[in-house]
């Protein structure tokens, strides 16, 4: 069968299951989006800025656990979505980005609106592409997704020059993707899951460091049966929040620079480290002499690379989290000696001692009748949603307080860039986790800041009937960054006030949305439950104590045990 470039596109994305593109049109990309107007069971969702539309499908690909979509022009549309990649990247999310591109006889001419955006993302990229032939375009699409899907998952970039999208080509029927050089490990080698099963055995002090890997291999179950099957305590990165239920009585938090006392005192102690779908980032480790210098460290991750990478361990296990995780289990189960009460007991002091880590310094703040206090606000959301809302943030002091203060027992409920840290991310990924997820309530919880980094996408929301609730701790800063002002530079605030800001409520009323403010402590909960019971996009203004501070704090060059404190 005979087809346009731009018409195999729309088949091929349809053999790929996808259901909502996300994009902004220009002139390289015109066929795609006339043969997209054709095709009405994608969704396309038009965004006013080209980054949100990689921040959306981002969102959308951890949400449903799929390939998300973003589809953008040539140039200036191309540039405007490395951040959204590079954030992917950072986080190993599976995305594909389709760029338009000027006709292949004008590549290199300096044509108008041409740039080499494969060049350009080859670093933040897992791979990408510039189709030249069009009967290159058929197997190379399909290719991008097995390559953004498979292994560790990250952001593919496929360049289509004008005339490849608009020559014919025959359609051919999909075939097994075969890659010499791109074969990832999925199931764990026997030997090293043998040797991880006896340390385990042999611990006293055991931690579980479960990362972003956990969600992204679906290995919660089989992570959450190893934890409780041997009573070994669990601390989350920031992107493993979800991977293990944060009420379980067994959970630590967040580990890192911004970690819980106890997590951090814990993994410090522990004779045993077993680290699942993490890269020990430099947030996570702290001074790296000084990190977990105890502990016998078992590594699963499916990216080799990351083996030994920052920190080096002694039992590497290069496969799927899951699969590992499975065969781990399964080993307890077949050991025909294995007694789990004695294990559990063996475990029991070194319970005592986080328990009274937890006791020494709990994770909290200092209340106060006359303002409101971030802390509390989060709090609310969490006992108001019965913790059961999808979360995304910004990036800075709401990033934080929202991974301490709102606890996930579900993965795929937290939504935001880890890696790279993107202000502005939080608002059109949470347009992207609505479109996934129809009938659960979204909240993205913004500082003043970042919020108007992408708050032109209040208009995306209006249209695609996003009811999206955004919570903003409004402190009149740039928080985080204030707060390093606050505790190294003498308090000297340079270019971190926010003198001149808008007025959220009329922002958000100028768009069609409702706006509600809070200043004091009582009208916290009245604000959030009238923004749950609206059936629109609501901005809630929380105005909150200017120079609260995110704690415990790690400082930069410090080990993880030089806590600073509330």
């Amino acid at each position: 069968m005979k087809v346009t470039g731009a018409q195999a596109l729309m088949k091929c994305i349809r053999e790929q299951n996808v259901e909502v593109v996300f994009g902004f049109p220009g002139g390289a990309v015109i066929d795609i989006y006339d043969e997209l107007l054709k095709n009405e069971d994608i969704t396309h969702v038009l965004v006013r800025h080209e980054q949100a539309a990689v921040h959306a499908a981002d969102a959308y690909a951890r949400v449903k656990g799929e390939v998300g979509v973003a589809l953008v022009t040539s140039g200036p549309g191309a540039t405007n979505t490395v951040t959204g990649i590079a954030s992917a990247y950072c986080d190993s999310i599976p995305i594909v980005v389709f760029t338009g591109q000027v006709p292949t006889p004008l590549i290199g001419n300096d044509a108008f609106q041409e740039v080499d955006i494969v060049g350009i993302t080859r670093p933040c990229t897992k791979h990408n592409y510039l189709v030249k032939n069009p009967e290159d375009l058929i197997p190379t699409i399909r290719e991008a997704f097995h390559v953004a899907r498979t292994g560790r998952p990250g952001p593919v970039l496929v360049d289509l020059p004008k005339d490849v999208v608009a020559a014919t080509m025959n359609f051919d029927e999909p075939k097994p993707i075969k890659m010499r050089t791109y074969r990832p490990t999925y199931e764990p080698h026997p030997g090293q899951i043998e040797k991880a099963c006896k340390a385990i055995l042999k611990a006293k002090k055991p931690v579980i460091y479960a990362g972003g890997g956990v969600i992204a291999a679906n290995a919660h179950e089989e992570l959450t049966e190893l934890a409780r099957n041997l009573g070994m305590p669990v601390t989350m990165t920031l992107m493993g929040l979800g991977g293990f239920p944060g009420t379980d009585p067994l959970s630590m938090g967040m580990l890192g620079m911004h970690g819980t006392y106890y997590s951090n005192m814990a993994v410090a102690n522990s004779d045993l480290l077993i680290a699942v779908g993490a890269r020990f980032d430099d947030r996570v480790t702290g001074r790296i002499d000084a990190f977990a210098p105890h502990a016998k460290i078992i590594h699963i991750d499916i990216d080799p690379t990351s083996i030994s990478k920052n920190v080096d361990v002694d039992i590497p296990i290069v496969a799927d989290c899951r699969h590992a995780l499975y065969f781990i289990n399964s080993w307890f189960k077949r050991k025909k000696d294995f007694d789990r009460d004695a294990v559990v007991a063996s475990h029991q002091a070194w319970h005592e001692s986080i328990k009274e880590w937890k006791r020494e310094h709990p994770l909290g703040y200092i209340e106060e009748t006359d303002v409101i206090k971030p802390q509390f606000v989060v709090q609310k959301l969490h006992e108001l949603t019965k913790g059961d809302a999808i979360i995304t943030t910004e990036v800075g002091q709401n990033q934080m307080w929202a991974a301490q203060f709102y606890h996930f027992n579900h993965p795929r409920a937290f939504m935001t860039s880890g890696g790279l840290g993107v202000m502005g991310y939080g608002f059109p990924a949470a347009i992207g986790a609505q479109m996934a997820a129809r009938d659960r309530t979204v909240i993205d919880i913004a500082g003043d800041g970042s919020i108007q980094m992408n708050i032109q996408e209040l208009a995306t929301a209006r249209q695609y009937k996003c009811p999206v609730k955004i919570a903003i701790l409004n402190n009149g800063y740039l928080g985080m960054v204030r707060q390093w002002q606050e505790l190294f530079y003498d308090k000297k605030y340079a270019h971190t006030g926010l003198e001149t800001a808008p007025d959220f409520v009329k922002l958000a009323e100028a768009y069609g949305a409702v706006g509600l403010r809070a200043t004091k402590p009582s009208e916290v909960e009245p604000v959030i439950k009238e923004a749950l019971a609206t059936d629109n996009i609501v901005i809630m203004d929380f105005v909150i104590a200017r120079e609260e501070g995110v704690y415990p704090m790690v400082p930069a060059g410090k080990a993880t045990t030089e806590m600073l404190l509330v």
